[in-house]
């Protein structure tokens, strides 16, 4: 197949017209995670493995699922806290170039939640090397590679395997002050919550994948970095956060307020949608992941009157989502707040 690489706004073209790259992966972006249920219950008991010897302090591990792992180097008066992360997925869009930008946004995404700066960055590829040329895998590191100099990160090599589908992301070692970290257990009664990126990006990119349609303010939302909200948060003094991925609104928020002890109220009036997003979910472009995120937090929610299409939406599977902060951001819109425990983890008004 004669074919060459997307450009950013094109598309990549073979012999017999676009190549659709979403189409040689059963799943799109964050929205192909393992479901969060699944997951927790794999990871249980995993926790009591320390080293011996540590050559620094574990600030956030794997008990209360956050975004990245912190350790604290050693120092005299205490080092800097160093922050480690990867994060991979297979096509969310056609365009290789722009599927290149959304994985990197993302992959950095998990320092900026944890209050962090991204130093260095490799990439991680799995590509089907006798289906797909590798003129697409270049425009799809290419992207990586802008974005990455975007967040003044450095790009120093990588690692690739020939896989059965396309996937692309980058393990990110950052940098933050261990007094500063922002956590996902830090959540307070009384503070307020913030979300810094609109919702409805997993409907429209399943629209995407099933139709065609390209929907370019979604691809920019996605290759958004999330560094100037989390240089605010940190400014602000704030010390809880995460970011909103494949677990959607209510499942990432789910964790937070699980680990913090609170209970999560969201005014879902106030959430922000992309264009189109209703709309999508309207006509049915609801992943697996999407239907999968709302079982899990079900158990733990009062729904109030909020209609099936507004459940699915604040569940839906995002990729490259912003922050989700206990606190105010400036320029983000309040969402709810966070309240004293009660019977349900998560009340939607």
């Amino acid at each position: 197949m004669d074919t060459r690489g997307g450009t950013a706004g094109g598309e990549a073209r073979g012999e017999e017209g676009p190549v659709r790259l979403t189409r040689y992966a059963h799943g799109g972006g964050c929205a192909c995670k393992i479901p969060p249920g699944e997951l927790e219950e794999a990871v249980a008991g995993l926790l009591g493995s320390a080293p011996g010897d540590p050559a620094g302090e574990l600030l956030v591990g794997l008990d209360t699922g956050d975004d990245a792992a912190a350790v604290r180097l050693p120092g005299p008066a205490g080092g800097p806290a160093v922050i480690a992360t990867a994060d991979f997925f297979t096509p969310v869009v056609d365009d290789p170039y722009h599927w290149g930008r959304i994985a990197a946004a993302n992959a950095l995404s998990d320092v900026y939640a944890m209050g962090g700066t991204p130093l260095v960055a490799v990439n991680l590829l799995g590509w089907p090397r006798e289906r797909l040329p590798f003129d697409l895998a270049r425009e799809v590191l290419r992207g990586g590679l802008e974005v990455a100099a975007q967040a003044g990160c450095h790009v120093g090599g990588g690692h690739s395997v020939d896989d059965v589908e396309p996937k692309y992301g980058m393990a990110v070692t950052g940098i933050a002050d261990p007094d500063g970290l922002l956590r996902n257990d830090a959540g307070r009664p009384g503070l307020p919550l913030s979300l810094t990126k609109p919702l409805g990006v997993g409907v429209l990119n399943n629209r995407h994948k099933a139709t065609g349609e390209v929907f370019d303010h979604a691809v920019e939302t996605m290759a958004a970095l999330n560094r100037d909200a989390s240089e605010a948060a940190v400014a602000a003094g704030l010390r809880c956060a995460t970011d909103v991925t494949g677990f959607g609104l209510l499942g990432h928020l789910y964790k937070l307020a699980r680990a913090s002890r609170v209970t999560a109220v969201v005014d879902s009036a106030a959430v922000p949608y992309l264009d189109g997003a209703r709309e999508a979910v309207r006509d049915g472009y609801v992943s697996g992941g999407t239907r999968r995120n709302l079982d899990w937090v079900a158990p733990h929610t009062d729904f109030g009157a909020a209609d099936e299409h507004t459940r699915l939406l604040l569940a839906d599977a995002q990729t490259s989502g912003g922050l989700l902060v206990a606190g105010e951001v400036p320029g983000a819109p309040v969402i709810g707040e966070l309240v004293a425990p009660g019977e349900h983890t998560l009340v939607i008004r």
